[in-house]
């Protein structure tokens, strides 16, 4: 919580101007009264510094330029989502292609891709095919990203999550 001018309970301060200049270490009184005169108010800046750190500044325009800042770093920030490719283990050529291509996308975006090969009726008995087409996938996207474990059977699925980032070294 910011204290403000006669909340600021430090009994020797370090003040700042409004121009931003050094007016040296006073006590919090005589600060808050040099505020008053200038028609704004004493705001404490560090309380964690010895003495504590205030500048004499407009509150509510102190406050705006504050969340301004958290707005900003907010918008800044890029928050990494899972995306997700659906696989078939008996995928024709050019929707492999189409796949791979949206993955890449992905990953370049700075997103993880989760892999997941599907397996349909009798297809069950030939995981090693849909084993392959994961495989593949993963080698064709080694240079933008890396899987984060081996390929897992859960289900009637096969599954997998690749991360953004070139290949460090092969899982086995």
């Amino acid at each position: 919580m910011i204290r403000i001018n006669r909340d600021v309970r430090a009994p020797q301060v370090r003040v700042i101007g409004p121009d931003g200049t050094q007016l040296g270490v006073m006590s919090s009184k005589e600060a808050y009264f040099k505020a008053q005169d200038l028609g704004l108010d004493l705001v404490e800046i560090s309380p964690q510094a010895k003495p504590p750190v205030c500048k004499i500044v407009d509150y509510g325009k102190y406050r705006y330029q504050q969340t301004k800042k958290e707005r900003e770093s907010k918008k800044a920030q890029h928050q990494i989502k899972v995306k997700e490719v659906k696989l078939k283990p008996n995928i024709d050529e050019h929707d492999f292609q189409v796949k791979l291509r949206r993955a890449r996308d992905f990953l370049e975006k700075g997103n993880k891709v989760k892999v997941t090969c599907m397996f349909r009726g009798r297809e069950m008995m030939h995981r090693d095919v849909g084993q392959r087409v994961v495989d593949r996938l993963c080698d064709e996207l080694s240079e933008v990203g890396t899987p984060e474990a081996r390929a897992k059977m859960m289900g009637r699925s096969l599954s997998l999550t690749i991360s953004p980032g070139a290949k460090k070294k092969p899982i086995t």
